[in-house]
């Protein structure tokens, strides 16, 4: 399985670590939010990734909503509860919640296309930044604190018109962004597509805070800040590979 150098797996029990986390946001998704970071002191763990590992292990239904209920550290032993086949948790030892999910309709483990699904998924939300995110917020004409940009995910949901597929691929079908005061959320949906059909629908909300006047200069250094990370993550990546 593609998703078994990024969490660990013990007893039941899951926990991602700094690397793991953050290599599966920046290899998989092309996400280079710095909350992402091994080294970030709000390092936390990608929503995309607690999303992939659920289906991974409890498999994909026609219809599905995750509803992200805390930020997630490295080392966090994880389990699914399992409250009934339409209702699950991620949990802490405590039984703190983390990430809910209701499901209902036909279900599938097929890994191949559980995993197709996954990465088309986590390669579409890790576009938000720049590529979608920077035109809703000069539409608004505000944007995210470029020194300490915070955006979260609150919550998604997929909506498979049925589940006999192979290569179901993503694409952005609208965006919308509320703004009040220092906070506001960025609404994307998104269909599945396969050999030029829509499959399914989706929606993802991400919530933002600290939000400030527009400033192109601003925005132009944040993007340009992220395209550097991107490139010298590619390098690292590369010598890596080459080693």
């Amino acid at each position: 399985m593609f998703l078994d150098s990024y969490f660990s797996e013990q007893n039941g029990e899951f926990s991602f670590s700094r690397q793991q986390a953050s290599h599966f946001a920046k290899r998989i998704a092309g996400d280079f939010n710095p909350i992402h970071d091994e080294d970030n002191k709000r390092f936390c763990v990608p929503g995309d990734l607690l999303f992939s590992v659920v289906l991974a292990k409890a498999g994909l239904s026609q219809k599905m909503r995750f509803e992200f209920a805390g930020m997630i550290n490295d080392g966090i032993a994880l389990t699914i509860d399992t409250k009934s086949d339409n209702d699950q948790s991620m949990v802490d030892g405590n039984g703190k919640e983390y990430l809910h999910i209701t499901r209902s309709g036909e279900a599938t483990h097929n890994q191949a296309l559980i995993e197709q699904v996954t990465k088309s998924y986590v390669q579409f939300s890790g576009m938000n930044f720049p590529h979608i995110m920077v035109p809703l917020m000069e539409s608004k004409q505000i944007m995210i604190n470029p020194i300490r940009p915070l955006v979260i995910y609150e919550s998604m949901e997929l909506d498979f018109e049925r589940l006999d597929l192979t290569n179901p691929s993503v694409e952005l079908t609208g965006s919308d962004i509320d703004v009040d005061g220092k906070r506001g959320s960025v609404t994307l949906k998104f269909c599945f597509k396969e050999n030029g059909e829509v499959v399914g629908t989706g929606r993802k909300r991400m919530v933002m805070s600290g939000l400030k006047p527009y400033c192109q200069d601003d925005i132009d250094d944040l993007v340009n800040r992220f395209n550097d990370r991107k490139v010298q993550f590619s390098a690292i990546a590369a010598e890596e590979q080459a080693a």
